[in-house]
């Protein structure tokens, strides 16, 4: 699938593809999926921010998460078209010994570009955790709580983008590409504890507009 045809095409028949007997759109698409969520939530804050104080940063945040999104909606196109390649190499004959490591090295070379897709999806996911703490001091106060929500949904992208890309390590021969995709998924540890931090600044924000 496109990315033109995933960004037409509903919620539910994506769900309906996600819940179905099929290959894909499987973890990998979910994350890609999750990012745009985050990505939407924090252009709709800033669109609904119109301090003209701040216009000119909030601006900025609004196109940089426009074009995040459509960048995750692309990762998740790719994704799919990697996995139906993964799914494509399980299939090779495994009969004789020429077969079977022939078959591991197309392996290694699919699963090793099925990576790249969810790594996408990580780099985005912490641009946006960025994006929700740059707008979270100016944002509309009736619109705080979507930042948080953001970041939920950013820290949920990061997360299923990490186990899409371990899933693939065990097949991948280069020991330095596998080092290089370990060392890129450990930072998923320091995004969740950035989405905490954002997520008590709502809260702080919440109660001190709350109170009297």
């Amino acid at each position: 699938m496109s990315r033109d045809e995933l960004d037409g095409q509903s919620i539910g028949d994506f769900l309906g593809q996600l819940a179905a007997r099929i290959s894909a759109p499987g973890a990998g698409a979910t994350a890609a999926v999750e990012a745009a969520l985050s990505a939407s939530l924090v252009a709709m804050v800033g669109r609904f921010t119109r301090d003209e104080e701040h216009a000119e940063v909030v601006g900025e945040i609004v196109a940089t998460a426009d074009g995040l999104r459509d960048v995750c909606l692309r990762s998740a196109a790719d994704d799919e078209a990697a996995f139906a390649a993964v799914a494509e190499a399980m299939k090779l004959p495994r009969g004789t010994d020429d077969e079977k490591a022939a078959r591991s090295r197309r392996l290694s070379e699919v699963q090793l570009a099925a990576t790249r897709p969810p790594l996408a999806v990580l780099e985005a996911a912490a641009e946006l955790m960025s994006l929700a703490a740059r707008v979270l001091p100016v944002a509309n106060p009736n619109l705080v709580s979507d930042v948080a929500a953001a970041t939920a949904a950013a820290r949920a992208a990061a997360t299923t983008a990490r186990l899409a890309v371990e899933a693939n390590l065990p097949g991948i021969r280069d020991e330095e590409a596998r080092a290089r995709l370990v060392s890129a998924v450990a930072a998923v540890e320091d995004l969740a504890r950035r989405a905490d931090d954002v997520e008590a600044g709502v809260r702080a924000r919440m109660r001190s507009e709350a109170a009297p």
